[in-house]
């Protein structure tokens, strides 16, 4: 049965004054956030809010892999049992398809394109364990697979929402990708159409699973590559902080018109403008977040405390705080620089280097190379307080 995408218009809000203000405060702050550290420990970080990112998207779909675990699974340390195991694939599935992204190995097309949107969900599918690649059907129990990259063949509804037939699924994608084009919006328009199109994706429901995660992957890489976004924030951890309202949000957006002042189109105007300024302050949330994290002086003062800590609990030698401190300043340290920095003599320099290597405090590609700075998860709630929920309750 055909399906005009007329069903799906407005594809955008018209941009009111608080929308336009949201924007701008975002480009603003966003444009500074990179200026506060040296480029290899942003790298750094940009791992870690990887990893980061991963958690908090899959919580959203309530698969809880605990930071600890994606570690684990990151140096190919796996659960024996079946299901957290599962869960630790697909946890690194989404962390190397976003380093796809952030190392831009992407398509050379739009973001907001179906061709993008298929390659996405392909890579991030494709590497799911057999297991993780079928859902069930809630009526019949029947168990359907999941092809990654291919839309769905079959009728679903998510909540009261029924999604449009599959057979018509290619032409809402067309008209998704037509609509955010961004040879035809202005830079304002074009960061509004992440907003919007991460409810309009949603709506769609191209694929059987794995929707929500490939819609957030397909914003995060929006806003990169309109240089917005970048590897130190996601917005993935304030939706995830405001899971109830993001839903609610998602879900008032799917409302038809409610009248001739709201908007032209089938769907409710007033309802996707809303869900755009919720995302949109989100991010400017999450932007401040990390700024506030990454000033140097309070961050030096925190990796201070941290180790200071350590030294008194005989985790750590005293000269520590110091090999830090010229890593995160510097981005790297020659070893050969060591003592200098420390006052040790050239042994006792070596075993410090050896024991925060060991710890993760420092990483190094070669036991000849320079020395950049390490944040293993035993320090993170130290050096980035709030990153995560208590990382002591589950190990």
């Amino acid at each position: 049965m055909f399906e005009s995408t007329g069903l799906m218009e407005p594809m955008l809000p018209t941009p009111s004054r608080e929308l336009e203000d949201l924007i701008i405060e975002m480009i603003q702050k966003a444009s500074t956030l990179t200026s506060q550290i040296p480029n290899i420990v942003q790298k750094t970080i940009g791992e870690l809010v990887r990893s980061m990112n991963c958690y908090y998207s899959n919580l959203i779909e309530g698969h809880h892999t605990h930071p600890y675990d994606i570690e684990r699974a990151l140096k190919k340390e796996y659960s024996q049992e079946i299901e957290k195991r599962n869960l630790q694939l697909e946890a690194v599935a989404h962390i190397e398809v976003q380093k796809l992204i952030d190392e831009k190995m992407d398509p050379k097309v739009y973001p907001l394109s179906s061709e993008y949107v298929q390659w996405l969900h392909r890579e991030f599918c494709s590497r799911f364990p057999e297991d993780l690649l079928f859902i069930e059907n809630p009526n019949s129990g029947e168990k359907v697979k999941i092809h990654p990259g291919e839309f769905r063949d079959r009728t679903v509804r998510v909540g009261v929402h029924i999604p449009p037939l599959p057979e018509n699924i290619p032409q809402f994608m067309k008209r998704l990708e037509e609509a955010y084009n961004p040879i035809h919006l202005s830079k304002i328009q074009r960061i509004l159409a992440v907003a919007a199109s991460h409810h309009r994706l949603v709506w769609i429901h191209p694929f059987l699973d794995g929707n929500g995660r490939t819609t957030r992957m397909v914003s995060y890489s929006a806003l990169l590559t309109e240089q917005i976004g970048n590897p130190l924030w996601s917005v993935a951890r304030g939706l995830a902080r405001n899971i109830q309202e993001y839903k609610r949000l998602l879900m008032e957006a799917d409302e038809t018109r409610k009248g001739d002042l709201d908007g032209r189109g089938t769907l409710s105007e007033k309802t996707l403008s809303n869900f755009c300024v919720f995302f949109f302050k989100t991010c400017i949330d999450q932007i401040d977040y990390m700024s506030s994290l990454l000033k140097l002086n309070e961050f030096v003062r925190r990796i201070e405390r941290y180790t200071q800590e350590e030294v008194l609990n005989k985790k750590l030698p005293n000269g520590s705080f110091s090999i830090l401190r010229e890593a995160l300043i510097m981005g790297e340290v020659e070893r050969k620089k060591i003592p200098q920095i420390t006052g040790y003599k050239e042994r006792m320099a070596r075993e410090t280097v050896s024991i925060l290597l060991h710890r993760g405090l420092l990483t190094s590609s070669h036991h000849k190379d320079k020395l950049r700075l390490g944040l293993p998860l035993h320090a993170v709630e130290s050096y980035f307080p709030g990153l995560y929920p208590d990382l002591n309750t589950l190990k």
